[in-house]
């Protein structure tokens, strides 16, 4: 069992439910690289793509690293008053639509691969 997947398990009910789902979906169909960093999921191709945040309320959070960069043409990222970083929140299993999340997963990952993510920060 990977460092994720323990991580997962640990969780219960819906987000142990959603997190096994995107999770399988980033990891197997996508191919990502998945690591725990700052006490969440993280996965990478190049870079870090996206990250997977339980939030109170039993919810998770599926949020894009570079979402500033991506169309967001499905209107489905939100923002929360971040500048770079945006997501898209399910409360359900149910609530997970693979098509359209696929449509924003291709093209962050189209992003890795065709623009090397450069640090914004100050040194």
């Amino acid at each position: 069992m990977s460092e994720v997947e323990h991580f997962i398990y640990e969780l219960n009910g819906a987000q142990r439910e959603i997190m096994m789902l995107l999770h399988k979906l980033l990891s197997e169909e996508f191919g990502l690289q998945d690591k725990i960093r700052y006490r969440v999921p993280f996965y990478y191709g190049r870079s870090w793509i996206c990250y997977l945040n339980p939030i109170k309320k039993e919810s998770v959070e599926l949020a894009f690293l570079r979402a500033n960069e991506l169309s967001n043409d499905l209107n489905l990222l939100d923002f929360k008053d971040r500048k770079q970083v945006a997501g898209i929140t399910y409360s359900t299993a149910q609530e997970v639509n693979f098509d359209l999340l696929r449509v924003v997963l291709l093209e962050a990952i189209a992003l890795d691969e065709t623009k090397p993510y450069a640090s914004k920060r100050k040194k």
